[in-house]
């Protein structure tokens, strides 16, 4: 049976799941050495390799220190993504890497072609490791003194890897909120989370720039898409909570801008906080939904639609209200097909989103833009929740198949509905036909 580039990166990514699963339901994973319930053990695993975030159990108490280094160690694996890493170790043990993995790993990583694949993949684990190792360096200068040699490095490489795979997961009870006012982590962990954000084929390109004087235009895209999201996004969270007695009220200006800016940052994708999510304004938690849903760029670590996806549909819908057939950014023009899938990548996400909340409601019963915000959160794989009072997800009350819905929202929002959608849909090899065309109204 062969199996299309879609479908061996959909096993690939189960299969580590499921690996993960099973290891972290064993008594040596938890701290009291008891068996972890598998579907909360599944559902970790799967916030790890799909870098979320959400979680069912606290990370900090439930987890033993092996544990806590397999949901590293998967957050590592999924933040790179299973194909890079598959590929990587073809490429050690010297086997050639077969024209099926090459597809395999170019729709896992989304980078533009597989030419010179084995290069590129070295490239990206070296300068995952490399900025890695700089951001633990950074925590590790608040965290090693505050809590001693080997906890302060060890919490310091775990957080540098979880925002730089985007994945928000943290080893403190109430994640981030006791370092608010903290300059050292805020700005580490945001720069990594923007690092890993933008993406490979970004950051590549930055580092050639001084040789090629020009940068890609979906560099530029990413780029300015990025920074003017997070300028849009700090600004209306500023607004929305300066006087919630709940969030910012009682805190000086510039704890104030430094918590509009992290939270801006982390809500695209990363799922860190600084202030207690389920105390934010409803126009706060309906702006956090929308940024969810852009996410992060291509090729990087995070989730969402991705930054160049939303920037295609506005430069369509421009377009189209000034009665133009080509869709342009940056006196560039964007491929038909481009404009098509950013349409239907648009269409299916909301809605797959629609049916998760819709099943939601009906089996659980919660608020529902708590349930938008949770299903939106796995969906973008960003891993901020709204659970009041409580330091796990909003996910940790509901049933089983209420989990069941989440973990599979996270894994598919983790791979693409559109990748997804390939692998599973088998396609029409028959002959094509033209059909006569014809208008119909609409709108």
């Amino acid at each position: 049976m062969k199996f299309s580039p879609s479908q061996i990166l959909i096993i690939g990514f189960i299969s580590v799941i499921l690996i993960g699963a099973i290891i972290l339901s064993l008594p040596f994973s938890s701290s009291n050495y008891s068996y972890t319930n598998f579907i909360d053990a599944l559902f970790t695993a799967t916030s790890s390799v799909c870098v979320t975030g959400l979680i069912v159990v606290n990370t900090a108490a439930h987890w033993s220190v092996f544990g806590k280094i397999i949901i590293m160690m998967l957050i590592q694996i999924g933040g790179l993504g299973y194909m890079t890493l598959a590929t990587l170790f073809a490429i050690v043990i010297g086997k050639q890497v077969s024209l099926k993995d090459r597809l395999a790993f170019v729709e896992g990583i989304q980078t533009f072609s597989f030419l010179e694949i084995k290069k590129f993949i070295i490239y990206v684990v070296k300068i995952t490791l490399i900025i890695e190792f700089i951001g633990a360096l950074f925590l590790s200068i608040k965290w090693i003194p505050e809590f001693g040699l080997w906890s302060g490095i060890g919490y310091s490489i775990f957080h540098s890897i979880s925002a730089f795979c985007n994945a928000g997961f943290t080893t403190f009870d109430l994640g981030l909120i006791k370092y608010l006012d903290s300059i050292n982590v805020n700005l580490t962990i945001t720069t990594l989370i923007i690092i890993g954000g933008i993406g490979f084929i970004v950051l590549s390109d930055l580092f050639y720039y001084k040789k090629t004087k020009r940068l890609l235009l979906h560099s530029k895209i990413v780029l300015k898409t990025t920074f003017f999201l997070i300028f849009l996004g700090t600004i209306l969270i500023f607004i929305f909570e300066y006087s919630n007695s709940g969030t910012f009220k009682i805190l000086s200006l510039k704890s104030k801008m430094l918590a509009s800016y992290f939270q801006s940052i982390t809500t695209r994708t990363a799922g860190f906080n600084t202030v207690d999510i389920s105390l934010l304004t409803v126009p706060t938690m309906i702006l956090m939904i929308a940024f969810m849903f852009i996410g992060a760029s291509p090729s990087g670590t995070g989730g969402g639609i991705k930054t160049t996806t939303f920037t295609t549909l506005l430069a369509s819908i421009k377009a189209m209200l000034k009665g133009k057939k080509d869709v342009s950014i940056f006196r560039r023009t964007i491929p038909v097909e481009i404009v098509q899938k950013s349409y239907s990548l648009f269409i299916l996400s909301i809605f797959f989103i629609f049916i998760i909340t819709l099943f939601l409601v009906i089996i659980e019963g919660k608020d529902l833009i708590r349930i938008v915000f949770e299903v939106v959160s796995a969906f973008a794989t960003c891993g901020l929740s709204t659970a009041v009072g409580n330091p796990l997800s909003l996910s940790s009350l509901f049933t089983p198949i209420g989990k069941l819905l989440i973990i599979i929202t996270m894994f598919i929002g983790r791979l693409g509905p559109l990748t997804v959608a390939i692998a599973v849909i088998k396609e029409d090899a028959s002959i094509k036909y033209v059909f006569a065309e014809e208008k119909i109204a609409v709108g």
